[in-house]
């Protein structure tokens, strides 16, 4: 049996030709284009229309941490700080979380969700899980197992 081949070293930027470069089969315009695909399948079938995919996603992190900081919500979805509050400042206007002041520290704000909130998770998590598996539709079983192992391992280290 013959050894296996080793990887190529990966391509200093000097040795690349520009003229092949189609930035249409690149990672990050392949990745934008999916995800933009994802949000019009999430915004056409989720139950309310005037929840985005981003607040989903605060909410369902919120009810699996339970009451969090801003910080710690924005860690949990990826979201810089200034994004999350917008955010988490929508969903306050709508009723759906309230912000308290934590006892440890005044200055820090805990947010945490309504019943409205909790109801609302309730009605949409099972068509929030749909529209994952509407924007996989293209995908066999094995595909699907694929890309979700590639995407966090993009992610980085523990998925960061």
């Amino acid at each position: 049996m013959a050894p296996p081949k080793s990887l190529p070293d990966p391509i200093a930027p000097a040795q690349l030709d520009a003229s092949g470069y189609e930035f249409s089969e690149q990672i990050g315009h392949l990745l934008r284009r999916a995800y933009q695909r994802h949000l019009a399948i999430f915004s056409q079938t989720i139950d309310d229309p005037q929840l985005t995919a981003v607040q989903f996603a605060v909410l369902s992190a919120n009810r699996r941490l339970g009451p969090s900081s801003m910080s710690d919500l924005g860690k949990a979805t990826a979201i810089d700080g200034a994004t999350v509050r917008g955010i988490i400042e929508r969903l306050q206007a709508r009723g759906l979380v309230e912000l308290q002041s934590s006892p440890d520290d005044r200055r820090k704000s805990i947010v945490e969700l309504t019943g409205r909130g909790h109801a609302l998770l309730e009605q949409t998590t099972p068509t929030a899980a749909r529209i994952s598996e509407l924007t996989m539709s293209d995908l066999n079983a094995v595909e699907r197992v694929a890309v979700l192992h590639l995407l966090r391992k993009l992610c980085g280290p523990d998925g960061e």
